[in-house]
């Protein structure tokens, strides 16, 4: 397993993270208590040490199942990352649903949200604190003040932001580093969707410290060849469905090519796409889906410290320019902006202005 330590924090996470939101929805099927307790623990076995999770995943499940992760692996032998911001304990949703529930960053909440993570946890300090969702209107200076506070009393450690619900949150990402000076950047970030993620990377690469978490690093699911035909038919809660159709399309055209590449690696589709994210600058650590023990031991045999060519990777990055060549309807979709009228914005890369 590689581990990477956060530049500018002593934090040393597993390339590979387990991300537990599967537990908190419905999305990828159905998980019992322990069902998801075993593939925590078996993922801690192959040496991931780096856990994620959120208070929002399940309305506390998620936490509730980490800690028994925890108490399995040993306090001190993994990193906890869990996020804040999502008022489920006024709005609890509905289980399934797509809906994204009222988030309140005020400084009295995030203290309450805190202490109600802690002890679902069942820890004395978060190793890594994380932004759930936090969009551009509600970054405010006291957020910031807030993380410094629970730092100087020990109830965690570094604090970052996780971007999102989709990709996209250019602006966001830029001020999480630039201005706010966090540790880390969660995005969605894979070979088809390229950017903003490697922008994100390239900042924290020019400032010397940060990193870059990554989630959908298998582009919901093209990239692990879970789909036979762009005729594929979507269940009733997998988000998925909401997706353009070019992207089904098109991804699995764009699989036809990656494949000859990922041969002359020995290993699958996925796990090339695994190597080609651990290649990039400042990438911290990468949570695919992770469904059953299959899974786990796929992405921990990519892990291994041995990553693409700097000649694959520019053969990649012309392919992804020339948008494999497959034309205009084979770009990657647009994107969430909270600074266009609207709320979207084409993809695109942009060379990243970085403050130091």
């Amino acid at each position: 397993m590689d581990y990477r330590t956060i530049a500018g924090t002593d934090l040393k996470v597993s390339l590979f993270g387990f991300g537990n939101f599967v537990f908190g929805t419905n999305w990828w099927g159905d998980f019992t208590d322990e069902q998801g307790i075993s593939l925590q623990n078996f993922a801690f076995d192959q040496g991931v040490n780096f856990f994620d999770t959120s208070p929002a995943y399940g309305n506390g499940r998620a936490e509730n199942l980490l800690a028994k992760t925890i108490e399995y692996a040993g306090r001190d032998n993994v990193v906890v990352s869990t996020k804040f911001g999502y008022d489920f304990y006024k709005d609890p949703g509905k289980e399934g649903g797509h809906r994204e529930r009222p988030q309140n960053f005020t400084p009295e909440f995030l203290e309450f949200d805190l202490e109600q993570s802690l002890k679902r946890l069942n820890v004395d300090c978060i190793d890594l604190y994380q932004a759930h969702n936090l969009k551009l209107p509600d970054f405010a200076d006291d957020i910031a003040q807030s993380m410094e506070k629970f730092q100087k009393q020990g109830k965690i450690r570094y604090w970052g932001v996780a971007l999102g619900p989709a990709i996209g949150w250019r602006e966001e990402g830029y001020k999480t580093f630039n201005e706010y000076d966090a540790s880390v950047v969660q995005t969605v970030m894979n070979m088809y969707e390229q950017d903003p993620g490697r922008e994100f990377c390239e900042i924290c690469e020019a400032r010397g410290r940060g990193g870059v978490i990554v989630r959908v690093p298998t582009n919901s699911g093209i990239l692990d060849c879970e789909f036979k035909n762009a005729d594929h038919q979507f269940a009733p809660n997998d988000h998925r469905k909401f997706r353009d159709k070019n992207w089904l399309v098109y991804g699995l055209k764009k699989n036809e090519i990656i494949a000859p590449i990922a041969e002359q690696y020995n290993c699958s589709i996925r796990q090339f796409a695994f190597k080609w994210l651990a290649s990039q600058p400042a990438m911290a650590s990468i949570e695919p889906n992770l469904l059953n023990e299959q899974d786990v031991l796929d992405f921990a045999a990519a892990a291994d410290g041995k990553y693409l060519s700097e000649q694959i990777l520019s053969q990649i990055d012309e392919l992804y320019r020339r948008d494999f060549d497959l034309g205009e309807d084979a770009h990657p979709c647009d994107w969430k902006s909270s600074t266009t009228e609207t709320g979207t914005i084409r993809s695109s890369y942009q060379k990243p202005v970085a403050s130091c």
